[in-house]
């Protein structure tokens, strides 16, 4: 068997295009432009690389991009006025406080201080509290484009097995209840849980979400099952150049699985798409609009 390639690339390409031609309508129409905040904390490299393609991307969209980039040494305090005032700027509608934050700051604290509405990341309590039982909030967006992906695979996810692997805030949590939300049997499997193999085994879509690269091999993989790829990790070669490669080997698992994502260019690409989607309807939100249908056009 030889895995169906679920491309991440092209799917965040159609994504970014419909909000673009919303957020054009949206001006057109009502005189509104989302406006994006990202505020970056100190000069980490990769947080650096992340915020210019954040800002690059929504420029592309059509949206107002507000860049606050403050030294390594910014206080706690001076941090949570900033977001204040953005909190109150009717020209900004989302907010993205790039992590990790410099040690001296409580990245819990500054995230609960974000307003709901304009969370654009999803992380705030109140926004993971509605996801949890089903209410209308604002998704974190790595889960939200894992989701597209899998609508790419399955038109139908419900009664499917999901094997999410990784319990954290920002991916595992939120993924497995976006999965409950699609009637699909779910189970979160971490470090402390038994016999990880025979448990990836059982998935019938299996999302790996842990950091540790190529921890997933490919007898871990039930044939055919849809692997979603969400681990991003930086090797160096014995020649001491670097690559990137997720937590699944994708050889082995493409030779079993019946789709999978690629690394680079699998679920990374869909997360700033999603967190352009986000902008647009956190905007459409606070005008009192209702929500933008944001259906990706078919691919070819």
């Amino acid at each position: 068997m030889t895995a169906q390639r679920i491309d991440g690339k092209a799917l965040a390409a159609r994504l970014q295009e419909t909000v673009a031609a919303r957020t054009a309508g949206l001006g057109a129409t009502q005189g509104l432009r989302p406006g994006l905040a990202v505020v970056l904390v100190g000069s980490d490299p990769a947080s650096q690389v992340y915020v210019r393609s954040k800002r690059r991307r929504t420029a592309e969209a059509g949206m107002q991009s507000f860049a606050h980039e403050l030294p390594e040494d910014t206080g706690e305090a001076a941090l949570l006025e900033l977001i204040a005032r953005l909190n109150t700027d009717p020209a900004v509608h989302g907010i993205l406080v790039q992590l990790p934050l410099p040690a001296h700051i409580d990245p819990m604290r500054v995230l609960a201080a974000i307003n709901p509405a304009k969370d654009v990341d999803g992380f705030h309590v109140v926004n993971a509290g509605r996801l949890a039982t089903g209410q209308p909030g604002l998704v974190p967006c790595t889960p939200l484009g894992c989701m597209m992906l899998l609508r790419e695979r399955h038109a139908d996810l419900s009664g499917l097995h999901a094997v999410v692997l990784g319990r954290s805030n920002i991916v595992g949590k939120p993924m497995a209840q976006l999965l409950l939300a699609e009637n699909c049997t779910v189970t979160v499997v971490h470090s402390r849980s038994r016999d990880l193999p025979m448990l990836c085994r059982q998935a019938d879509i299996l999302v790996a979400a842990v950091g540790r690269p190529e921890l997933v091999r490919g007898d871990w993989i039930r044939p055919g099952a849809t692997v979603i790829d969400v681990g991003i990790n930086r090797v160096v070669r014995p020649d001491g150049t670097a690559r990137l490669i997720g937590d699944v080997a994708f050889d082995e698992a493409a030779a079993v699985a019946g789709a999978i994502t690629p690394v680079p260019g699998g679920v990374g690409p869909m997360t700033i798409a999603c967190l352009l989607a986000n902008t647009l309807i956190a905007s459409c939100r606070q005008a009192g609009l209702p929500d933008p249908d944001l259906t990706p056009a078919p691919g070819a």
